[in-house]
């Protein structure tokens, strides 16, 4: 306690000092002279997110039948066995290398890791939509997941380009673009796949969308991505940069040049975890672990929404077309862009980030049981029981997910950010390369076992993903996670 008291004053009295061709810099004395929220910067990185994910789950709606139409499952049920490699495959390839693309952030730039993440997306969407083999989907898949670095340092670029005041509008940004892209995704993947059926008129049979029947949502996608690739070159650094300065330490760089009296005093305050290896940053790993849990579950119930909601009623499904489910995601993307814009940041101001997490997991729970009923009631009612149900399960999940976000950036110094956040996006990116061939397995399974009496295969599906956000319902109680001094108050 003395020792903080006694920094106190020098952090008062140090005066920010700006480097000339520093980046950072740069952007330090904007934001010294600019306190308002950055707009620009904020719809810049909005468009950014946006970009990066919608293929993450684009596929969903149409992949149950483009594993049909590529001829390699033998039977039906097998189809969902093969659709969760596919899935898995992304999921893999961001594991091997965003840990890496973290540290390369650090190193070099966020910008440079920004820019390469969008052109894989331009490219590698593509190419996917392309796929007339099983291994060419599985294959295009995994390099657009290796490549696509963006998550890490993209969340570390959103805290570094505003005020302290604003970084929880910053997190919620990234988290809102984020869930957006997953819902307008898997919107753009179930009506424009297989367009030659849906509009005849617009796409002959013998065109090239006839031929490549999943084509036109991926090349939707891509086009997207070019004019964000192109608005990449006006992107602000925001790696501090100081050549002369190369043997000086950084905590004292910190102090002379890097952020405003507030952002000293957080940075001041976790000294001691700077030193260290991220490893050993508990607050960080303890809060990545949460963020990997809700991860897992949202990753599997995106994979098994899709496959139920298709599947034939008497599998237990609700024989819904792609189309549908497109529809029912389309209403949820909506939803989620206004609660996060006008209803999260004030329940995080009153309950805080731990407090809002419990809450947020344990009304999932309660909601995942209402699923399976959904089966037994006709249309209308089970489309409306369908697009309530995943507007507030959506929601929960962003709002967890935004909570763990506060709780991960809080945890290191700038220096560490995109690192940190690399290592939560590998950890996360390993746990969702099980969630959709671990889904796809289990989905098969459910339904061969739809006639039993003790849960049936639409039941079962359910409760195993209850189950596991009960595990992450525990791990936000101590001993488990171990929140930043100044969310210890929750």
């Amino acid at each position: 306690m003395a020792g903080g008291e006694a920094a106190a004053p020098l952090l008062e009295k140090k005066e920010a000092v700006y480097r000339e061709g520093c980046p950072g810099c740069a952007v330090e004395r904007r934001k010294a002279l600019n306190p308002g929220v950055p707009y620009k910067e904020f719809f810049h990185i909005w468009t950014i997110i946006l970009a990066s994910c919608l293929p993450v789950s684009s596929l969903f709606p149409f992949l149950y039948f483009m594993i049909r139409d590529l001829h390699i499952a033998k039977t039906v049920e097998d189809i969902g066995f093969y659709a969760g490699f596919v899935g898995a495959s992304y999921m893999l390839g961001r594991t091997l290398t965003s840990t890496a693309w973290g540290m390369v952030a650090d190193r070099i730039g966020r910008k440079p890791v920004i820019v390469l993440g969008i052109f894989s997306v331009l490219l590698f969407s593509a190419l996917f939509g392309l796929s007339v083999h099983y291994w060419m989907a599985i294959s295009t898949r995994f390099l657009l997941g290796s490549l696509n670095g963006i998550i890490g340092p993209i969340r570390a670029y959103a805290i570094e380009v505003c005020r302290p005041e604003h970084h929880a509008i910053a997190l919620s940004l990234v988290s809102t673009a984020w869930a957006i892209g997953l819902i307008v995704g898997p919107t753009i993947g179930g009506y424009l796949a297989q367009p030659t059926e849906k509009y005849p008129k617009l796409f002959p049979v013998d065109s090239l969308f006839g031929r490549f029947p999943y084509f036109l949502p991926c090349l939707c996608i891509s086009v997207f991505s070019f004019p964000v690739l192109i608005s990449c070159i006006w992107l602000p650094e925001t790696l501090h940069n100081h050549n002369s300065d190369k043997k000086e330490d950084q905590a004292s760089e910190s102090l002379t040049a890097i952020v405003s009296n507030s952002e000293e005093i957080v940075e001041h305050n976790i000294t001691s975890t700077k030193k260290n290896n991220v490893l050993k940053n508990w607050p960080l790993m303890s809060s990545i672990i949460l963020f990997c849990i809700v991860s897992f579950d949202d990753m599997a119930y995106s994979e098994i929404f899709s496959l139920w909601a298709e599947s034939d009623r008497k599998y237990g499904g609700l024989s819904f077309s792609s189309e549908d489910v497109g529809q029912v995601l389309a209403i949820t993307g909506v939803s989620i862009l206004v609660y996060q814009t006008f209803i999260f940041p004030r329940i995080i101001r009153v309950l805080g980030p731990i407090n809002t997490s419990r809450v947020a997991i344990s009304l999932s729970v309660v909601l995942l049981f209402t699923y399976a009923p959904i089966t037994h009631l006709s249309r209308p009612w089970s489309s409306i029981a369908v697009n309530i149900a995943s507007i507030l399960k959506n929601n929960f999940l962003i709002t967890i997910v935004t909570s763990s976000f506060i709780l991960q950036n809080n945890s290191v110094t700038q220096d560490q950010r995109a690192t940190a956040n690399g290592l939560g996006t590998t950890l996360m990116s390993f746990c969702k390369t099980f969630a959709p061939a671990g889904a796809g397995i289990v989905f098969s399974w459910a339904q061969k076992r739809q006639h039993v009496f003790f849960f049936p295969g639409d039941q079962m599906l359910f409760f195993l993903l209850a189950i596991v956000e009960l595990v992450g319902l525990v791990w936000t109680f101590k001993p488990f996670l171990v929140v930043p001094h100044q969310f210890s108050s929750n």
